[in-house]
C-alpha cells in the first residue's frame, strides 16, 4: 500500500489517513532516528491535515498530530499528586569499577544469596542528563504530563509535553493490548546538534537585537527550561526528545481512576510483566521510544564492563549522560529488598569521573578578586567539557601556572573539577601550533593589572594580593556584588553589568553609595527603564533590615564566609559586642581560629570600616541583635549540636533546612564525624550516609527533623 493519500478519498477518510501516516513517520523520524520520507513530503502532509482540520473543526480529534502544540497558559503550572511517588536512585560516588562490586554483593547479601547460587540478573542504562516525567496514559491516549517535583508532588505540563515529537499522543495497540491505565516514567533531553541549532539561532536573535533573549548553559538547562514554559509554541521550537526508563501506576482494568493496588511504598504490586527487562520491552512495544543502549547484564562483572564499554562512548553519544543506571532485573525481588530512606534498594546511579577535553591556551590573564586575590585565568578556545562550553578556566595562582609550565599556545587538558569549576590539568606535550617552538614562559606581573598598586604577599603563601584595597576598581566591583548577593544583603536584580556601570560611571565607590542612589540616577544607565529603576530602588530599600549575620559576611571580611559570619553573630549577638572583642574573645567562637580572629580584630580597628559602619546606620541600614550568647539570651534546643545535610529533602531546600536548625541554635557542617548529632538524608544522600551508618550515628529524612525541631523546643 502507497504512503501517499488517494486524491479521491473522502474527506474524514483522508484525514484519518493523514493522521496515520504523519503518526508513523514522526515515529520513524524522532524514536527510530530512520526517516523514510523527505521533509517536503512530511511538510506537505502536515499542512494538508491542518486545512482539512480547518474545514471540519468537528472532526479534530485529540490524538491528532495537530494537537500536540495547544494555546499558551495564562497561569503558572498546576500542581498533579503522583499516587506512585516518583522516588529518586541512590547514587554511587565511587567512580571506579568498585562501585558496581559494592553494589552487587550489598544486594546479593540482603537476598541471602550464597557464592554457589547463579549471578543476579540486572538491567543496566546510561543515566541521561535531563528531566524526568511521568507521561500518564488512559485508554492509550496521554491525558496528562507532570515534573517529579519533590516526588510526591509534581507540576502539570502536559501542554508543552505533546509538542515533544518522540512522545506518543496514543499508544500502539498492534502487537499488545495497552492498559486501561500506564504511567511512563521517563527524561525529556535535548540531543546535542539541536542544543547547538537552538543557541545558534539565539545568537542570530540577540544580535539582531531581540530582547530578553539569551544562550543555554548546556543541554539540560535549556530542556528543563522548555518542558515549563507556558507556552507551547516555545517548547515545539527546542525540539526535545524522550527516553522511557520505567513505569509508575498500572491498571489493567476499565476502572483506570481507581488507584493501583499497591506496597506501603506506593510501588505497584502486579504489574503485566514480571522483570524490568520485560517492562521496558512492552513500552517499546506501545510505541514509547526506549534506549538501544539499555542492557541486560549478569552479575558484578558485567555491571563493570557497561560501565566501562558506556564511559568509553560517553563522549560520542548524541545526548548528554553523567552516569549510568543498574536495576535489580527481578521485580519480586525488588518489592523484597524494598526502600530505605525513600529510595530504592535494588537501583543504584553509578557515575562517572569529571570529563576532561583537550584545547588551546589562547591567553593567560590575571583577576582581581574582592579581597585582592590575583588569579591567573587561561583563555581557552572553546571546548564542551562536562555539559558547558568552557572558555574559562583557573590556573589558581603563579606558583601553579610556573609549575605545569602552562604556555600561551600550548594545548592544554581541561577539567571540569566536581562537574562545576573548569580548571587546566596539564600541558599535551609536543602538540604545540603545527609543531612551532613554545612561546615564551609566562610570568605574573609586577603589579596589580587594574590600578597599577603594589603587590602584597601573605608569609608561606603563594598567592599574591593588590593592596589597594577599595580603591582598586577591581576590588571594589567585586566587594560590592559580594555584599549585595543573596546571602548577603540580597538586593534583587543588582548584577554584575550593573555593579559595572555603577562603579565606572562613579556614581558608587562604596557600599553605603548604594543607599544614597536614587531612581533617576538608575533610570539613566544603560538598558535601565524608568519601572527597572523603580524595581531596584524598591529592592535597595527592602535589604536595608537584615540581619547581624548577614551584614557580617556581606562586609567582606578576609577569611570569613557564611558559616563563620553566622557563628560570630550567635556568639556575641551584638556588633558593639564583637567590634569589642579580644583576640582571645574571639578565639572562643566555635571553629574560629588564629588567622580569624586576627583577620576580624585587625577589621573592627580601621578606622575606614569604622565609617563605613557608620554610614551604613545612616543609609538606613538595621539590623536585629540579641541572638547572641549573652546573659539573659534564651537557650536555643539544637545548641552545641552539629547536623549534616545531606541529599534532597522532599519540601525543603537545603537553605531552607540549614535554615532551621541554625534557628535552633545547631551548626550545619558538611563532613560526617563522631561528633555528628544527627544525619538528616534526603534522595541521593550518597557517601554521607553511608558514613553515618558506619559510625552508628542517628539518620533522620524530613519528617524526622521537623519532629526533632518540634520535641527539642517542647
Amino acid at each position: 500500500m502507497s504512503d501517499t493519500p488517494d486524491p479521491i478519498d473522502a474527506p474524514r477518510a483522508r484525514l484519518q489517513t493523514l493522521r496515520a501516516l504523519l503518526q508513523r513517520h514522526a515515529h520513524l523520524y524522532h524514536v527510530l532516528d530512520a526517516p523514510e520520507v523527505p521533509d517536503a513530503q512530511y511538510d506537505a502532509w502536515w499542512q494538508e491535515l491542518l486545512q482539512l482540520e480547518a474545514l471540519h473543526p468537528e472532526w479534530v480529534a485529540p490524538d491528532s498530530p495537530s494537537q500536540r502544540v495547544g494555546a499558551p497558559l495564562r497561569e503558572g503550572f498546576a500542581p498533579v499528586a503522583h499516587r506512585v511517588p516518583m522516588l529518586s536512585i541512590r547514587t554511587e560516588t565511587d567512580t571506579q569499577p568498585s562501585g558496581a562490586l559494592a553494589f552487587d554483593a550489598r544486594l546479593r547479601k540482603e537476598l541471602g544469596l550464597s557464592p554457589t547460587d547463579p549471578e543476579l540478573a540486572y538491567l543496566a542504562e546510561p543515566k541521561f542528563d535531563g528531566l524526568a516525567i511521568n507521561l500518564r496514559y488512559a485508554a492509550g491516549l496521554l491525558v496528562q504530563a507532570a515534573t517529579r517535583g519533590d516526588g510526591a508532588t509534581g507540576e502539570d505540563v502536559t501542554h508543552s509535553v505533546r509538542t515533544i515529537g518522540a512522545i506518543p499522543l496514543r499508544l500502539d495497540e498492534r502487537v499488545r493490548p495497552a492498559p486501561a491505565l500506564l504511567e511512563v516514567r521517563g527524561e525529556v533531553f535535548m540531543r546535542r546538534d539541536d542544543f547547538e541549532a537552538l543557541n545558534e539561532r539565539q545568537r542570530q536573535r540577540i544580535a539582531a537585537g531581540a530582547k530578553g533573549e539569551k544562550t543555554f548553559v548546556n543541554p539540560r538547562n535549556a530542556a528543563a527550561g522548555a518542558v515549563r514554559q507556558l507556552d507551547p509554541a516555545i517548547t515545539a521550537e527546542r525540539r526535545l526528545s524522550f527516553f522511557a526508563y520505567g513505569w509508575g501506576e498500572i491498571r489493567m482494568l476499565a476502572d483506570a481512576a481507581a488507584p493501583s493496588a499497591a506496597t506501603a511504598d506506593g510501588v505497584p504490586m502486579a504489574p503485566p510483566f514480571a522483570s524490568q527487562h520485560e517492562g521496558l520491552l512492552a513500552l517499546r512495544d506501545w510505541g514509547v521510544p526506549v534506549c538501544d543502549l539499555v542492557q541486560r547484564c549478569y552479575g558484578a562483572l558485567e555491571l563493570v564492563q557497561y560501565h566501562q564499554r558506556i564511559g568509553a562512548l560517553r563522549d560520542s553519544l548524541p545526548f548528554d549522560i553523567d552516569g549510568v543506571v543498574y536495576k535489580l532485573d527481578r521485580l519480586e525481588w525488588q518489592q523484597r529488598l524494598g526502600f530505605v530512606t525513600r529510595e530504592p534498594r535494588w537501583a543504584l546511579a553509578h557515575k562517572y569521573p569529571a570529563q576532561e577535553q583537550s584545547t588551546q591556551v589562547l591567553a593567560i590573564e590575571v583577576q582581581v578578586g574582592r579581597t585582592g586575590k590575583l588569579t591567573p585565568v587561561a583563555r581557552l578556545a572553546p571546548v564542551f567539557v562536562g555539559g558547558v562550553t568552557v572558555t574559562n578556566a583557573t590556573l589558581h595562582n603563579a606558583e601553579e601556572v610556573l609549575r605545569k609550565d602552562v604556555r600561551v599556545g600550548d594545548t592544554v587538558v581541561v577539567r571540569r573539577a566536581g562537574d562545576v569549576i573548569p580548571e587546566v590539568v596539564g600541558v599535551v606535550p609536543d602538540l604545540g601550533s603545527s609543531g612551532a617552538a613554545r612561546g615564551p614562559a609566562w610570568q605574573m606581573p609586577l603589579a596589580c593589572p587594574v590600578c597599577g598598586s603594589a603587590l602584597l604577599r601573605e608569609p608561606d603563601s603563594p598567592e599574591q594580593r593588590c593592596g589597594a584595597g577599595l580603591s582598586c576598581p577591581a576590588q571594589r566591583k567585586q566587594a560590592l556584588w559580594h555584599a549585595v548577593s543573596r546571602r548577603a544583603l540580597n538586593i534583587e536584580g543588582l548584577g554584575d553589568r550593573l555593579i559595572e556601570q555603577l562603579v565606572d560611571s562613579g556614581k558608587v565607590r562604596s557600599l553605603p553609595d548604594l543607599y544614597r542612589l536614587n531612581a533617576h540616577e538608575l533610570a539613566g544607565l544603560e538598558r535601565m527603564a524608568d519601572k527597572s529603576a523603580l524595581n531596584l530602588m524598591q529592592a535597595i530599600e527592602a535589604s536595608k533590615r537584615t540581619t547581624l549575620a548577614r551584614l557580617l559576611y556581606a562586609l567582606g571580611m578576609r577569611h570569613v564566609g557564611e558559616r563563620t559570619a553566622k557563628d560570630l553573630a550567635q556568639h556575641f549577638g551584638s556588633l558593639q559586642r564583637l567590634q569589642q572583642a579580644s583576640e582571645e574573645e574571639l578565639l572562643q567562637v566555635p571553629d574560629v581560629g588564629p588567622v580569624v580572629a586576627q583577620s576580624v580584630h585587625d577589621f573592627f580597628r580601621q578606622p575606614a570600616h569604622l565609617e563605613l559602619l557608620a554610614q551604613l546606620r545612616q543609609g538606613g541600614v538595621h539590623w536585629s541583635e540579641g541572638e547572641g550568647e549573652g546573659e539573659g539570651a534564651p537557650a536555643l534546643p539544637l545548641a552545641g549540636k552539629t547536623l549534616v545535610l545531606t541529599g534532597t529533602l522532599p519540601t525543603l531546600s537545603r537553605e531552607a533546612a540549614q535554615a532551621l536548625i541554625e534557628a535552633a541554635g545547631g551548626k550545619v557542617s558538611g563532613s560526617v564525624s563522631k561528633k555528628t548529632a544527627y544525619v538528616v538524608a534526603g534522595s541521593e544522600a550518597g557517601s554521607k550516609l553511608e558514613r553515618a551508618r558506619e559510625l552508628g550515628l542517628p539518620v533522620l529524612d524530613e519528617a524526622g527533623l521537623r519532629a526533632l525541631l518540634k520535641a527539642e523546643a517542647d
